[in-house]
């Protein structure tokens, strides 16, 4: 026996006045997020990973967190290395509001759907979320349309990421991890813009680079981000040595490092303190990290 002819779940009227009521719903009790694609730069094929990953472009959303009484998760975990945040959310995105801001055809998104991987940032929280999952099917066909996508995420930890997005709250967060910094020698000559890159030549032949993230011209400062060599190995920048980069007008600024100091950006930072340690690991033990025979 065939279903009621007299009604049909297939009307293509009827599904759009559903998702314009989503998207009105979504308006009006959900928040302004900001959707960060992540631009895959040197992919591990084998381990499934991108180090190096690049966050180079925002787009501002409306979704709604279906979060009530706070985030999911397990909250904060307090252990003997530190604090862990392991905070945990739900975002619902309307479909077509999805295609009109992120998927539009004058972007670089090509994707169909929100991916997993890519970013999404709460201004009023000011946190960054991963999405982990993307669970397309829920509500489940209740006008034979899917109008929704709910994105499972956990918080972001960042991990030398290059964060390029315009939005303020996000770009800074690459001043807040490993940086390295240069003090270089009173010259006339500044025009260092932040964002560019500065190089560096050493006698072995090979080339260091890194971002800058910050310029102060009163103490001659430079402020480094993604410190990296072209031969693969850790190197730190020396003193002594001159280094190079653009200003906005592509002329080259050359100018001579006189001191250097590394840091993780956080008051908190224990690695000024175990350089000061000198039996901090035993290696005449066979296991230096256990206990001594």
């Amino acid at each position: 026996m065939a279903t009621n002819p007299y009604f049909t779940q297939n009307n293509r009227a009827e599904q759009s006045l559903y998702e314009d009521i989503v998207i009105e719903s979504l308006k009006m009790y959900g928040q302004d997020i900001y959707y960060l694609p992540r631009d895959i730069v040197n992919e591990d094929r084998i381990l499934g990973d991108d180090v190096v990953s690049r966050f180079n472009s925002s787009y501002k959303i409306e979704m709604y967190i279906d979060n009530i009484d706070g985030f999911d998760g397990e909250g904060d975990l307090f252990t003997k290395f530190g604090v862990e945040i392991r905070d945990q959310a739900t975002f619902i995105i309307a479909r077509r509001r999805w295609q009109q801001t992120v998927q539009r055809y004058d972007n670089e998104i090509s994707a169909i759907r929100p991916i997993e991987g890519d970013l999404l940032y709460i201004p009023f929280s000011r946190k960054l979320f991963q999405i982990m999952r993307v669970e397309h099917e829920q509500p489940f066909y209740q006008l034979n349309n899917l109008p929704t996508y709910r994105m499972q995420c956990e918080l972001f930890e960042y991990n030398d990421e290059d964060f390029d997005t315009g939005v303020v709250g996000v770009d800074e967060i690459e001043s807040i991890g490993y940086t390295q910094s240069l003090v270089l020698q009173d010259s006339a000559s500044t025009g260092f813009v932040v964002g560019s890159t500065i190089s560096q030549s050493l006698a072995s032949g090979v080339t260091l680079s890194a971002e800058i993230v910050e310029f102060n011209d009163v103490t001659n400062t430079l402020k480094l981000a993604h410190v990296g060599a072209d031969d693969g190995k850790f190197h730190t920048f020396l003193t002594g040595t001159t280094i190079t980069s653009l200003d906005d007008n592509g002329n080259a600024i050359v100018r001579t490092v006189t001191s250097t100091d590394e840091t993780l950006g956080q008051t908190t930072a224990a690695n000024d303190y175990f350089d000061t340690l000198t039996d901090f690991l035993d290696f005449s033990e066979t296991n230096p990290f256990g206990d001594p025979n």
